[in-house]
């Protein structure tokens, strides 16, 4: 029989399902654990048309600079890009920096060690770091000094770096830690007390995330492992390859249900803050809004270009709205909106600051960093983001990174026509005869 070809079809793609069946949804297993997927240059190119608005925003300084002018009369010298003010507040939680640390769980690479790592060096700047969902489900919650649980330690590795009055640590929790009794734990375990007691101890709840919108967290696990969650995850197996999908779900939510699961937060844990995370969905505009007016003190956004462990191919940059479309959504926010999904320079996270949002995530660009040198990447990852923030920012005549707005950007587009003359917004000047 002669081989069939089709060209100009995935035939390579078709061929490894027909090889491989479910596995083939998914990376090579061989790859989990070390690579860390989400939206990129290694990922199918997005339908034609679909482009994110933060990409193809343009950072547009003006002439005319009557804030320069204001600083300038403020400092009584010309302000440079070094007087750009970044602090800022961050979900209630004071921060040098308009960038925190966005939630990592329970996957294998951002295992003991990086996650520690992260947790120091997020300390170490005072910038607020969340941490991420199912770590009790997986690994418990021990509280003696000598064998503390995975949550625990990254509590103390931070509390133990952050200078006093900055940052703060998020805890999230999904289903499977609702279970668990997970905020219940840490609110009342003495050794989180420091952080309680400072103001610096929140907790988000987690709608979605980015990577894989309307999926639950996922991770791949061993038989053995995969026997021991049966009872608290959904696990399945994925055939031929010797691993199983260890799948948590994504809760079920309608507006009254987020109301009141924000209301239950505040009531329950009223020293702690309240954060929620919202995956790139349609309607986030209104789920944004609901959460604010319930009582949160945060709502992170984390577009589909956002980054995950693991996920399947087809969500990859497939599912979701851009972070830029979400935020154009949102328009101008109600309270302390926060954005995630591939930031991890100055330019970037500029241009989210000005579409409207307090302050930035770094979620694989911090693993990335620490994964690079474990005891200064992330630091020195944000010292550099800090300066190009600061240039760009002194570029539009503007000193404080919450003075930033859509009128400092500007959307090229191909059929882009020049002012007329008789515009009414281009000023007439008076002519010298």
């Amino acid at each position: 029989m002669t081989r069939a070809s089709a060209p100009g079809f995935p035939e390579a793609q078709v061929r490894q399902r027909a090889r491989e069946g479910v596995a083939a949804v998914f990376a090579p297993l061989e790859t989990y654990g070390d690579q860390l997927f989400g939206a990129g240059a290694d990922q199918p190119p997005a339908p034609d048309g679909i482009a994110d608005d933060l990409d193809r925003a343009v950072v547009a300084p003006p002439v005319f600079m009557p804030r320069r002018l204001e600083k300038l009369i403020d400092l009584g010298r010309e302000p440079l890009h070094d007087d750009v003010d970044l602090a800022t507040v961050i979900g209630g939680f004071s921060s040098p920096l308009p960038v925190y640390v966005s939630a990592f769980g329970s996957t294998r690479a951002a295992g003991a060690d990086t996650g520690i790592a992260v947790s120091r060096q997020a300390g170490r700047l005072g910038i607020p770091m969340v941490i991420g969902e199912n770590l009790v489900p997986v690994t418990g919650y021990r509280r003696s000094e000598k064998d503390r649980s995975p949550i625990l330690e990254r509590l103390r590795a931070y509390a133990g770096e952050c200078p006093p009055g900055l940052g703060g640590v998020v805890v999230q929790q999904s289903t499977e830690d609702a279970d668990s009794e997970v905020w219940n734990l840490v609110y009342s375990d003495p050794s989180v007390a420091g952080l309680l007691d400072s103001g610096r101890l929140g907790f988000e709840l987690k709608t979605g995330q980015g990577a894989k919108p309307g999926l639950g967290g996922m991770t791949v696990v061993d038989p053995a492992e995969a026997a021991r969650l049966d009872t608290r995850f959904a696990v399945r197996e994925l055939p031929g390859t010797g691993g199983w999908l260890r799948c948590a779900t994504p809760g079920t939510f309608t507006e009254e249900i987020l109301r009141q699961q924000v209301r239950f937060m505040r009531n329950n844990f009223p020293r702690a803050r309240v954060w929620v995370k919202f995956h790139p969905g349609r309607d986030v505009a209104a789920a944004a809004v609901t959460a604010w007016r319930a009582g949160s003190d945060a709502v992170t956004v984390d577009g589909a270009q956002g980054g995950t462990g693991w996920a399947p191919r087809a969500f990859l940059g497939r599912a979701g709205l851009t972070l830029g479309e979400c935020l154009r959504r949102i328009g101008a926010p109600e309270g302390c909106l926060l954005a995630s999904g591939r930031i991890w320079e100055g330019g970037r996270a500029v241009r989210a600051l000005a579409m409207g949002a307090t302050a930035v995530g770094l979620g694989r660009a911090a693993l990335l960093a620490v994964d690079e040198d474990p005891e200064h990447g992330l630091i020195r990852l944000v010292e550099a983001l800090a300066l190009e923030a600061r240039m760009l920012i002194s570029a539009v005549g503007k000193y404080h990174s919450r003075l930033l707005d859509r009128e400092d950007l500007w959307w090229p587009a191909p059929t882009a026509q020049p002012h007329p003359v008789d515009d009414p917004t281009v000023p007439t000047l008076e002519r010298t005869p």
